[in-house]
């Protein structure tokens, strides 16, 4: 299927200030619709939820939109799509709500692996945990610990869809079949995953799936998705007066109609990254599969670059992987190498990009961590370059 990148670069004003963004993981640039959508619900009236007056229609109108939308991208059900301000907040939720009914001695396993935010609301509830190590060489996660680390005490298995450090994809469906086999639930990170892959939450055996529409071209939102069913016995601290049905019950406040108006928009725009017919649905698939064609052709050329510089030292990555670089250049504290290259216009990452459990098993975080080069569908073959001329020049 044909990728258009510059009709696609076309629909991001900020491009035009010239830098290069390889910052994708940390969070993308918004799509125009995306602006001109909360621009739009901004000037609109607008209330609270209701329906005695059009202002209040209107708001449940945006709500319902959002989640059909969220529920188009990641393969769910728009009525197990739950909104909040990010998805550390959203997994803390969920975290202190699931934990109201365990016990001592109930386990999580928890990997290595994960953004933090996957980890230490887990490690915060008190349950005892058990770690999945990332393979030092490779910078896989290997399926096979679970079978040892998942017992009858298993009460949760969390684990990311894609690492925001190295960009590894693990086998998460196996992972969660071995995690359901025992009667525990599985919790995925797909914050980075979701800008970079076709989702499917039932595919994955994801029973809690969260997501951050900032991390592909939407507005500061995230969204955790599940089944009706799996919401439907939980039951978080939360107000009397409000909502007591599922998901509402689970959204803290008002919800923020002008970024859900966002939300929306941004999945329209990725469903015509790649133009073709057929439901939302479809069109999401087959845009963001284009996408990672073109994603990774780029990858394929910076790992070739990077390898050919006898500066840099690479952050091993799993053989299935996103597009996504860590990297270390000799010589220079990882902070050196992301300054002398925002002095040149390329936007890229350091430290430990919120991935301490990583970090801190790779020997790296109390050193500076790495460089991390992060692309999106919105990158160049010309970028690319300019990112390895720019290294040899260091």
């Amino acid at each position: 299927m044909s990728f258009d990148v510059a009709r696609i670069r076309s629909d991001y004003p900020a491009l035009a200030e010239g830098f290069v963004h390889f910052d994708g993981a940390g969070g993308t640039q918004p799509a125009a619709p995306v602006i001109e959508a909360i621009a739009a619900a901004m000037r609109t009236a607008v209330s609270n939820r209701g329906t005695a007056h059009e202002p209040a229609r209107r708001s449940g109108e945006i709500a319902a939109a959002a989640r059909s939308a969220v529920a188009d991208l990641v393969g769910g059900d728009p009525a197990g799509v739950a909104f909040g301000p990010s998805a550390t907040a959203l997994t803390y939720l969920v975290a202190r709500t699931l934990a109201q009914g365990w016990g001592p001695g109930d386990e999580v396993v928890l990997s290595r692996l994960d953004h933090d935010a996957n980890v230490r609301p887990w490690v915060q509830t008190g349950a005892t945990v058990r770690w999945a190590d990332v393979d030092p060489a490779t910078g896989e996660l290997p399926v096979a610990q679970y079978a040892e680390l998942i017992g009858p005490r298993t009460r949760l298995v969390a684990v990311t869809a894609a690492s925001n450090a190295v960009g590894t994809v693990p086998a998460v469906r196996e992972i969660a079949d071995l995690a359901h086999a025992a009667g525990a639930q599985v919790y995925v990170d797909g914050v980075h995953a979701t800008a970079h892959r076709p989702t499917d939450v039932a595919a994955l055996g994801a029973d809690f799936y969260v997501t951050s529409a900032y991390k592909w071209s939407g507005p500061h939102y995230a969204a955790v998705i599940a089944d009706p069913a799996v919401w439907e016995p939980l039951q978080p601290v939360k107000l009397i007066p409000s909502p007591s049905v599922a998901p509402d019950r689970f959204e803290y406040g008002t919800l923020s109609f002008e970024l859900l108006a966002g939300v929306t928009a941004a999945v329209d725009h990725l469903a015509s990254l790649a133009p073709s017919g057929g439901p939302r649905r479809e069109r999401v698939l087959a845009s963001i599969a284009a996408a990672e064609e073109h994603e990774n052709g780029l990858a394929a050329r910076l790992l070739t670059g990077l390898r050919a510089n006898d500066k840099v030292t690479l952050c091993p990555a799993g053989r299935d992987r996103c597009p996504t670089i860590s990297f270390r250049v000799a010589g220079q504290t990882p902070a050196e190498t992301a300054r002398l290259l925002g002095e040149q216009g390329i936007c890229v990452s350091h430290g430990d990009y919120y991935a301490v459990e990583y970090f801190e098993a790779a020997g790296l975080r109390a050193t500076g961590g790495a460089v991390r080069a992060s692309l999106y569908h919105y990158n160049t073959a010309e970028e690319v370059d300019r990112l390895l001329a720019a290294l040899g020049r260091l």
